[in-house]
């Protein structure tokens, strides 16, 4: 099957990406060394591409982030180093030989509607909860964004250059840990609808949508039965076990709160996948010259930015 173009509708959108690894493994299981590693990255590859980024979460088979970006060629290359040097370094550490992620990234576009975007900060601030990995949001050992958000807590790792580790190695030279690592952070930024809040307005705001995820999660176990697995049994996790099952459910393209703002989004997507294709057919016909909608990937030809 194709796949679904991509689509921003306008600067300074938030869109929620969810990545998931090869089969569902626990690839991305936390801990120490791992943590470090992919803070590392995302802080080097967010100060690269100049990314804003209102929230993470790693678990052990996927990551969630929150970004605000303008197109989706923004989205596009900063997902390619952050994959890309991230499946690197798992394949290091856990042993793991070929590919770490299953396929691109599902992207979702939030609207402007307030509940809408406050809604997907919920879902990745509830990240580790719902699942029932663990009770409380604090209690998560890897990776997310709700301590930073709440008490300022820093995200810092450390991103290893191996290519200068590597040629430093066959030449055969004394090797210094500060000569291929370096510190990187995260920084985080308010979700757009929220960004005229105070910072401790915000904090606060952050510390209900949490303590919402935690009491919804623990009035659904008590409504079903279902434990938590523990911080124990996560950290004990074999990287490369495949899970019997893993739930799936179809990315959407929107995250909206109401109707109107969903129908309206579906209407401009259709327009631009629309256009996309009329373009595609013409360029396969041989029309070299064929315009492109604006914010589109055409078939081996350079995003279109105006």
């Amino acid at each position: 099957m194709a796949r679904k173009p991509r689509y921003v509708p306008q600067p300074r959108t938030l869109v929620s990406i969810t990545n998931r690894t090869i089969q569902g493994r626990y690839l991305l299981r936390p801990g120490p060394s791992f943590d470090d590693l992919f803070l590392g990255i995302l802080g080097r590859t967010q100060r690269l591409h100049k990314m804003a980024i209102a929230a993470v979460s790693v678990l052990p088979s996927q990551f969630d982030l929150l970004l605000i970006v303008d197109d989706a060629e923004e989205v596009s290359d900063f997902m390619r180093d952050l994959k890309s040097k991230t499946a690197k370094e798992v394949n290091r550490l856990t042993g793991w030989e070929g590919p770490v992620f299953e396929h691109r990234y599902d992207m979702a576009v939030v609207t402007d509607e307030e509940p809408a975007q406050v809604e997907r900060l919920k879902y990745v601030l509830a990240q580790g909860v719902k699942e029932n990995l663990v009770e409380r949001v604090c209690q998560w050992p890897g990776v997310h964004s709700a301590e930073a958000l709440i008490h300022g807590t820093p995200l810092e790792g450390h991103w290893f250059d191996r290519t200068r580790e590597s040629a430093a190695r066959n030449r055969k030279e004394e090797l210094h840990c500060e000569d291929y690592v370096f510190a990187e952070s995260v920084v985080l930024s308010p979700i757009p609808c929220w960004a005229h809040l105070p910072a401790e307005g915000y904090r606060e705001q952050v510390k209900t949508l949490v303590e919402e995820g935690e009491a919804e999660a623990a009035l659904a176990r008590k409504q079903s039965g279902a434990r938590v697995l523990g911080v124990k049994a996560i950290l004990a996790l074999d990287p490369q076990t495949r899970p019997t099952s893993v739930a799936r459910s179809p990315a959407p393209l929107v995250h909206a709160a109401t109707k109107a703002a969903r129908t309206l989004f579906y209407e401009i997507y259709a327009a631009f996948v629309s256009a996309f294709r009329a373009a595609a057919e013409a360029l396969r016909q041989g029309r070299r010259d064929v315009p492109f909608p604006v914010g589109s990937f055409p078939p081996r030809l350079p995003f279109v930015t105006s």
